[in-house]
């Protein structure tokens, strides 16, 4: 319990994840020529996306809407920031130089929430995507906290690469435009599934016994409504690695045509 949060989903927090990280570091680099700071100065090192489960978790355990805007605005917010920021530093001091750092995904159009506010009314929902506007709006707030972040972590280290990807605009272009990306029309569902509108019951998740997964899983954004799938991952990846989803973005000119491995494009 911390912060009036209750969390009993996972206690794998980013700051156990990077204490793990430096105890395994000296092995990582044993099996290389070169030293952890050259390894990681040379590492492309993406930081999340992070904080998704920590608002998960009110949201989750039944506090009102109200309870939940001034508690992360005012608490979760800026902790995450903190939290993230600080872990930059911290690899920043182990050697780190390139740093791809994601901002929340729009939840307002995950199965998961969808299913949480099934009582809201009609008009709370956006008439085009079917979204739910003010939980976008909180994933919005706490990307803009990020990037001002960001900003200020580039000015103390001039000498890095700080990108940010927006998961955010890349995912809800699926929402906005599904035809366009391969899926199909309101692609609010999840795959895998089971119940109700949005094919997600709390407690009967991907995973349980009879809870069965769709057939053509590359026509879904939703995946098991917190996560996505693999079709929609891919095309996120094609949208930060070659625009326009990465600022700033990245510069593949220092790499010749051979170079490139078109076993790994992300071109279709």
């Amino acid at each position: 319990m911390e912060k009036g949060i209750e969390s009993d989903f996972t206690n794998v927090s980013l700051n156990v994840q990077l204490n793990t990280f430096k105890q395994v570091l000296p092995n990582l680099c044993a099996s290389s020529s070169r030293d952890c700071r050259e390894m990681l100065g040379d590492s492309l090192i993406l930081m999340g996306e992070i904080g998704g489960n920590d608002y998960n978790y009110p949201f989750f355990e039944g506090k009102t809407v109200n309870e939940i805007k001034e508690l992360s605005q005012d608490v979760l917010v800026p902790l995450i920031i903190k939290t993230i920021s600080s872990a930059i530093v911290d690899l920043v001091d182990l050697g780190g130089k390139t740093f791809l750092v994601p901002g929340n995904f729009p939840i307002g159009c995950s199965a998961s929430y969808l299913t949480l506010f099934h009582n809201a009314k009609e008009e709370e929902h956006d008439p085009f995507t079917g979204c739910i506007p003010w939980l976008n709006e909180f994933g919005e707030y706490h990307n803009d906290q990020l990037k001002t972040e960001l900003k200020r972590l580039q000015k103390l280290y001039p000498h890095v690469n700080i990108i940010y990807a927006d998961y955010y605009n890349s995912i809800y272009t699926f929402f906005q435009e599904p035809a366009k990306y391969g899926f199909k029309n309101r692609p609010l569902a999840a795959c895998c599934g089971v119940g109700g509108k949005y094919n997600f019951t709390v407690n009967e998740e991907c995973g349980y016994r009879g809870v069965n997964y769709c057939q053509n899983p590359s026509e879904y954004v939703n995946w098991d409504g917190y996560h996505l799938t693999e079709a929609a991952y891919r095309k996120i990846a094609h949208g930060l690695l070659n625009g326009p989803y990465a600022t700033p973005a990245f510069d593949w000119s220092c790499l010749g045509s051979a170079s490139v491995d078109k076993k790994y494009s992300f071109s279709s």
